[in-house]
């Protein structure tokens, strides 16, 4: 079956993965069936869609009309035959358990047509296991969607040892027809890509705090401040529930042996029924305050460990085939929030340190886990990475930025949409050096967007910033490096472009200040959020911002830190064209375009006497970066990440 015979699908199950493929699968335009084994289930689950598509429509990132559209397509049913009689696809988000889910297949082809695919929702259980219990194991395979899956873009799209290749081709076009990125995992191996590098960091992070070697504050610090994931590896457990990983692990120890023994300290949590955020205690108490990650505790030993156990996961996947360190960097970055990848953050550290730290574990457990991959151990013997010796290295020239010419228009795309684009250090490097680059093409405008269609780009990356340990003088470094860099693409002697999709805050406002010009979809939300965390605008947001919008409206936008719209932006000056959501991208390479046809030299020299008009703006970012690095060591921060880390409001002390 090709894609373009795909008009309806059948979802078993209504629960929250169930539910979310329903709505994913409707917004996309395909006829849905949503199918549970009583009607309150399968009410609630619709109930679920309705309110979901509202909540979307209700912050414009779609239209009421697609909102009432896509619920009109949902049909919720109890009858397995009207479930999946006609479907072109089924896709199966049953509970995670074998035997439930061979006996809906068995179930199923009872009822569905012949040509019919079989897609699993599994995150971890044998696709050719469960593929031979229907009559078409070659149109059988996983379809594994993240929650929430209306949010999560990666899908990952699991051959099983029978799947045919038109099979994987045809589900590989489907997740892209819904919005998302599907990454192929080549083999049938227990927790395909992302399970199997985050449950044994998971597991890895419970044996360090189970012998004493550190705390849980000492291992989620370093694994969110230093590591830079998007939660502690105990915040994480908790948050999903540790049964479900602790169940995933045993799962892997079964198929996969030793070196995923489970750790007694998760199974201790487990029989407690103190498995997280859904019973009030895991390794947290969330009846007594939460959450409480401190940003300076991490430890370098905790996290080369870490590092190597992920490593190690990662050489494994590839000596196996089920994926190359490309795939595996893409599904963990889109499915676990990584700043970067295993492979990549591996190369970066170095890989023979890491197995000797493997190694040097080994020996003092004799524990199966330590054992260093063929394929790690190789690579660091030959002064290799996984992506290659730096010389010949297919790693991309950058790693946060896509950078093109396309005629007399560069185009700077901000590539970190795992992370809402927000802007790193890193990114700032790589912009630099792309600003510079560009500066030696026969450029005549420059296009700055956002990858995705959430964000321009959410900010400051503050968790990173949040990792520096308030560090004043980092901090002065880090906003004199914003600065500058902005300060280059604001005298870039063409005129640049910003085109603004979806979030546009803090940093990211500074940025698209300086542009020449700025175009915004209607679902845009620009804002200045800084003083909701007791800093202030610090890379050129307190100077440029006065520009353009007045000092009255400056004030306004930093001192509320309220959210704007687009519109709302535009009655200011900052924004100078709105455009439906669709026309965006079209719109702003037409004016990109537009500018590269004017006098190049005529539009130099005018860019570089409005710049030289402004008076005393380099006295002004010179107090504004000592004062950020001020900021840096107040109690007033520590609150204000705090607040932000938890989703709450702040109280600030003023201390």
């Amino acid at each position: 079956m090709d894609i373009e015979e795909i008009e309806r699908i059948a979802v078993l199950g209504a629960g929250n993965m169930g539910h979310g493929i329903a709505e994913v699968a409707a917004l996309a335009g395909y006829d849905v069936t949503m199918r549970d084994i009583n009607e309150e289930f399968v009410r609630n689950g619709y109930e679920q869609i309705e309110w979901s598509l509202d909540k979307l429509a209700e912050k414009d990132q779609i239209s009421q009309a697609d909102a009432d559209g896509a619920l009109e397509r949902v049909t919720p049913v109890v009858d397995l035959d009207v479930a999946v009689g006609d479907a072109d696809v089924v896709i199966e988000a049953v509970p995670e358990k074998m035997d439930i889910k061979k006996q809906v297949y068995r179930d199923v082809v009872e009822h569905a047509p012949p040509e019919a695919i079989f897609a699993t929702n599994t995150s971890s259980l044998s696709v050719t296991e469960l593929s031979e219990v229907s009559d078409r194991p070659e149109q059988f395979c996983g379809m594994h969607f993240f929650n929430p899956p209306v949010r999560m873009q990666l899908v990952e799209v699991i051959s099983g040892a029978h799947t045919a290749d038109e099979t994987m081709d045809t589900i590989e076009a489907l997740a892209e027809s819904m919005g998302k990125t599907p990454v192929r995992v080549r083999k049938d191996s227990p927790g395909f890509i992302v399970n199997r590098i985050l449950v044994p960091l998971m597991n890895e992070a419970a044996w360090i705090v189970s012998a004493d070697d550190a705390t849980i504050e000492e291992v989620d610090s370093t694994t969110k401040f230093d590591i830079g994931l998007p939660m502690g590896s105990f915040e994480l457990a908790d948050q999903v529930g540790v049964d479900v990983g602790y169940h995933v692990l045993e799962y892997m120890y079964q198929e996969l042996g030793d070196a995923y023994r489970p750790c007694p300290l998760l199974a201790e949590k487990v029989e407690k029924e103190e498995l997280g955020k859904k019973t009030g205690q895991g390794f947290y108490n969330y009846e007594n305050g939460g959450v409480q990650i401190p940003t300076d505790a991490g430890r370098e030993d905790v996290h080369e460990r870490l590092l190597a156990v992920m490593a190690n996961e990662v050489a494994g996947l590839v000596a196996e085939d089920v994926a190359d360190p490309a795939d595996i960097d893409r599904a963990v970055k889109l499915g676990g929030g990584f700043p970067d990848g295993p492979a990549k953050m591996a190369d970066d550290y170095g890989l023979a340190p890491l197995v000797e730290t493997l190694d040097d574990l080994f020996e003092e457990t004799d524990e199966a886990r330590y054992i260093a991959e063929d394929t790690l151990r190789d690579l660091a013997e030959s002064g290799d990475g996984f992506y290659g010796p730096a010389e010949t290295s297919t790693a991309p020239e950058y790693e946060t930025l896509n950078v093109e010419v396309d005629g007399h228009v560069g185009h700077i795309e901000l590539s970190r949409p795992h992370r809402m684009n927000t802007i790193s250090d890193g990114l700032l490097e790589e912009l630099s050096t792309a600003i510079d680059e560009l500066d030696e093409e026969d450029v005549r405008a420059l296009l700055i967007t956002g990858e995705g269609d959430r964000a321009f780009s959410a900010g400051a990356d503050v968790q990173s910033m949040a990792g520096g340990g308030g560090n004043p003088i980092e901090a002065v470094e880090l906003s004199k490096l914003g600065q500058d860099t902005f300060g280059k693409l604001e005298a870039f002697d063409a005129p640049v472009v910003a085109g603004i999709d979806g979030y546009c805050l803090g940093g990211a406002m500074e940025l698209a200040t300086c542009a020449d010009m700025r175009i915004a979809s209607r679902r845009s939300e620009l804002g200045q959020p800084e003083h909701n965390l007791g800093l202030l605008p610090g890379w050129g947001g307190t100077q440029r911002l006065r520009h353009i919008v007045g000092e009255g409206r400056a004030k306004e936008i930093i001192f509320t830190a309220d959210r704007y719209s687009a519109e709302e932006m535009e009655s200011y000056g900052f924004v100078n064209e709105v455009t439906e959501d669709s026309e965006l991208l079209d719109r702003a390479w037409e004016l990109a375009r537009d500018l590269a046809g004017g006098p190049p030299i005529a539009q130099m020299y005018t860019k570089r006497a409005m710049l030289a008009g402004r008076d005393a703006t380099e006295a002004g970012l010179e107090i504004e970066n000592q004062a950020f690095g001020h900021l840096m060591n107040t109690e007033d921060l520590m609150t204000g990440m705090a607040a932000f880390m938890s989703d709450e409001e702040p109280d600030f002390d003023g201390k």
